[in-house]
């Protein structure tokens, strides 16, 4: 195979692997959005997979839930917290 051949290849590669992390990433944000006290191991995949732009909509919906809550959880306002 000619290096052309390859570098497409790892291209190609790269793409489909961006895409499937982000597919799950909506899928795991869908999850904690319909959920009133979702999982530390759920939010935990979620923050592995964020990538540096997409932090401040996780940030903003993680704010959204303090705000609404009376008593916010202790955890959710220490991972608020680690990104600012």
């Amino acid at each position: 195979m000619a290096t052309n051949e390859l570098v497409q290849i790892a291209e190609e590669l790269e793409k489909q692997r961006d895409r499937a992390r982000r597919s799950l990433l909506e899928a795991l944000l869908d999850k904690v959005e319909d959920d009133p006290y979702p999982s530390v191991t759920i939010l935990d995949f979620i923050e592995s997979l964020l990538e540096p732009h997409e932090v401040p909509d996780y940030l903003e919906q993680l704010l959204d839930r303090v705000r609404a809550d009376r008593f916010p959880s202790i955890d959710m306002i220490r991972r608020i917290e680690k990104y600012v």
